[in-house]
């Protein structure tokens, strides 16, 4: 088995903790593993131990180094292959790309477990075994999507449905008669009460040469172009994975189209696996509620709060304290850069929210909280007229680029770890405690020497504080990835 994690996104409906720099599969919702780490182990625990042939994961060029420093955390056995997308272009591309390098590498019998990096499953064992009944109907020609038992009649999914009601324990797999998207109240508790409509779970299972067949018929356009966005990747094989950067030219030629669209509605070899395994897609704020238990008023919290009369809110709050008086049905969201106060009816309509916020500011979608880059990360702790204060991390034996700029000047200070420093002529290590300053125009690099993380903080100072004034005179990672500073 081949699992394949779709882990882009540009998390907005989680906004604002979930962010285009940060979306859904990189929170930690129970202060441990992000949702892509589960995610990862998910897969291999369904796979069984020997069963998790290799990890394909599709996400933005952007989250590369974040995705990679999630998964070392694991420490991986199974071969890493990522596929970098230029911009989003929705599942359909995603998957397309995934069967297509999977096929190329490792046969067209290569059985792909593709799993979205955002979900959140309660029973693995369940899960497990509603995958090996999807292998068999994978390996007889089937397209096999996992069909959620649904427990509400709920509008913000899409329903798959089949012939006749049936549950897990008298039939484990079933063909479907096709997809519907999101219904309108009534047509969800119809769907409810029918007992032959299962919530569209994103989870999939099938073989290269049947997706790819299927596609050739029935996306004919969707196939050509991943083909050529791939035939024109940019390559690079580690020693710890491989990574192609889909060719953004081609990528771009693509349509935003989910797989359910492009080919799931229209295919005749679909299957469903029922599943009842505490799925949740926590694709909204009130999702994310359900996940809080309640209090004798309704009220769902996280974090600092103080309430007096509030009656069914859900608050999140872990960076300020947040009272609140007289009021109800609310969703309060506080985090450092941004608050969203909503009523819990519009939960769904905060993604329009966050993605006209982003369109306004490319700035503010892509730079809030902590960046992850091949040397480290950075978090921008203020920003200000002529400044900005950061906060930078070096992995042992890592460095930055020697580089320089033309509008800005800098201070470094060691606050743990040791530093080697190049400054223009000088080459000198800093201790904790220890500082120095960058003058424009200086040729200049920093790097761990030592065993233990290196954390520095720099205060840069001038008259234009971009991240692209930056001149670069090597680079060094040996990533095959363009540098970032």
């Amino acid at each position: 088995m081949h699992v394949v994690i779709i882990a882009g996104g540009s998390g907005s409906r989680l906004w604002p903790i979930s962010q285009k720099a940060h979306p859904k599969p990189f929170l930690r919702l129970d202060g441990a593993t992000s949702l892509l780490q589960q995610t990862y182990q998910r897969g291999q625990f369904a796979c069984g131990e020997d069963g998790m042939e290799s990890v394909t994961t599709v996400t933005h060029r952007e989250l590369f180094f974040r995705t990679e420093d999630e998964y070392q955390a694991l420490a991986p056995q199974q071969p890493l292959h990522y596929l970098l997308e230029p911009c989003g272009r929705n599942t359909a591309p995603a998957i397309c790309a995934a069967a297509l390098e999977l096929k190329q590498r490792y046969g067209e019998d290569a059985m792909l477990l593709v799993l979205p990096a955002d979900h959140r499953i309660s029973d693995e064992s369940a899960f497990a075994e509603a995958v090996k009944h999807a292998a068999v109907a994978a390996a007889d020609d089937q397209l096999v999507t996992f069909g959620i038992t649904p427990t509400r009649a709920e509008t913000g999914f899409g329903y798959i449905e089949v012939r006749e009601a049936f549950h897990p324990a008298e039939s484990p797999i079933q063909p479907a008669l096709g997809f519907t998207e999101k219904p309108d109240p009534t047509t969800a508790e119809h769907y409810l009460a029918s007992g032959r409509h299962f919530w569209n779970s994103g989870m999939f299972c099938f073989t290269a040469a049947t997706l790819l067949a299927e596609l050739a018929q029935h996306a004919p356009a969707l196939l050509e172009h991943t083909q050529a966005a791939l035939g024109a990747a940019r390559y690079s094989e580690g020693e710890k994975h491989s990574v192609a950067q889909l060719d953004p030219e081609h990528f771009a030629t693509l349509a935003n189209d989910s797989i359910d669209c492009a080919l799931m509605e229209h295919s005749s070899k679909l299957a469903v696996v029922p599943c009842d395994i505490g799925w949740s897609d926590i694709g909204s704020w009130q999702a994310m509620a359900d996940l809080t238990p309640a209090d004798a008023q309704g009220n769902r919290v996280q974090g600092d709060v103080e309430m007096e009369d509030t009656q069914d809110c859900y608050i999140h709050s872990h960076h300020a304290l947040t009272a609140t008086l007289g009021v109800q049905d609310l969703v309060i969201v506080d985090t450092p850069g941004a608050l969203l106060v909503a009523h819990r009816d519009r939960s769904q309509d905060v993604k329009q929210l966050a993605e006209r916020l982003a369109s306004h500011d490319s700035q503010y979608q892509w730079h809030q909280g902590k960046v992850h880059r091949p040397w480290g990360t950075y978090t921008v702790l203020e920003e200000g007229h002529r400044f900005k204060i950061k906060r930078i991390e070096v992995k042992p034996g890592a460095s930055l680029s020697l580089q320089m700029h033309h509008h800005r000047s800098e201070h470094w200070v060691v606050v743990s770890g040791t530093a080697r420093v190049t400054n223009e002529d000088s080459d000198f290590l800093l201790r904790t405690n220890e500082s120095t300053y960058i003058p424009v125009g200086y040729r200049h690099r920093l790097e761990n020497p030592g065993l233990m993380p290196l954390v520095v903080i720099e205060v840069q100072s001038g008259d234009y504080l971009g991240e692209d004034d930056i001149h670069r005179f090597d680079d060094g990672t040996g990533s095959g990835l363009p540098r970032f500073t």
